[in-house]
């Protein structure tokens, strides 16, 4: 079995949006002085490779926490948007299957670290979303910082058709011509948005 890692490492010194407070990892007990080893992890729910739930930018009341597992697994689709513009053509080949999580390649995710990672990323057209929203995906997944800016439209796109989105993925070149499932755990906390382990796993031929 061949497992892709397509998540970000979270990190005492991992990059964030202005936004959003800087993440703070600590040792907080040694085994020689404490007898065991701690850490303690302080960080919003949007850094790093994380899932968005409707109630990031809805008023619904959903919490990840409460949604079924099996929600956050599936079969994967891999729109390769390297070197181009996001836009409808890109969903032609979509298999016409429910519950698919697609995930968009654009090399973005070279980037994380930087000003630009953050002000100059791709964007999901509306129509393209409203494309997705047809086909009945389950989740859609980027390379990148936000599928939108503000007013954040796309985002409300996705939430209104109860599409969650995974944010800075990294890694989706592994999965070209690729035949994949999408693993996209959230940790289980009654938050709306969550950090997230997430992994493909290739599917043999």
């Amino acid at each position: 079995m061949i497992v892709v890692d397509i998540t970000h490492t979270c990190v005492h010194t991992m990059s964030v949006h202005s936004y959003d407070e800087p993440v703070s990892i600590k040792k907080i007990r040694n085994l020689r002085k404490n007898k065991y080893n701690d850490w303690k992890l302080c960080t919003g729910m949007h850094v790093g490779t994380h899932i968005d739930g409707p109630g990031h930018l809805t008023d619904s009341d959903l919490l990840l926490s409460d949604v079924p597992v099996n929600n956050f697994v599936g079969k994967g689709y891999l729109i390769d948007a390297r070197n181009r513009q996001i836009d409808v053509s890109l969903l032609k080949n979509i298999p016409d299957e429910k519950d698919l999580i697609v995930l968009f390649l654009t090399g973005m995710d070279k980037k994380f670290g930087t000003e630009e990672y953050f002000s100059k990323h791709p964007v999901i057209p509306e129509d393209v979303a409203q494309g997705l929203v047809r086909r009945k995906i389950k989740m859609v997944g980027i390379d990148f910082f936000s599928p939108d800016t503000y007013p954040f439209d796309t985002h409300k796109i996705f939430f209104d058709n109860n599409i969650f989105i995974i944010e800075n993925l990294t890694n989706l070149e592994q999965l070209v011509g690729k035949d994949f499932t999408v693993v996209a755990l959230p940790i289980k906390t009654a938050t709306d948005s969550a950090l997230a382990r997430v992994v493909a796993i290739i599917n043999n031929t």
